[in-house]
């Protein structure tokens, strides 16, 4: 058979190609999860978010100083 090891190579690599990606977006996430609330360890991945958060969650708290080094 003249075409057998052409289609056998043609379906590796067709399989390779529609292979399921590796890794998750969990991983992604999480590292994309710079700090964490001190008050409730709510994650919070920027400064706007962390400011939101203090004034929805805890507004009669001050948002600590190292926290807004941390945070872009």
């Amino acid at each position: 058979m003249v075409r057998g090891k052409a289609k056998a190579d043609s379906q590796a690599r067709n399989a390779k190609k529609h292979e399921a990606p590796k890794g998750s977006q969990l991983d992604a996430i999480k590292n994309s999860q710079k700090s964490v609330c001190p008050i409730c360890k709510t994650p919070i991945a920027a400064k706007k978010v962390l400011e939101d958060h203090y004034a929805s969650k805890h507004p009669k708290e001050q948002i600590p100083a190292d926290y807004l080094g941390l945070l872009k």
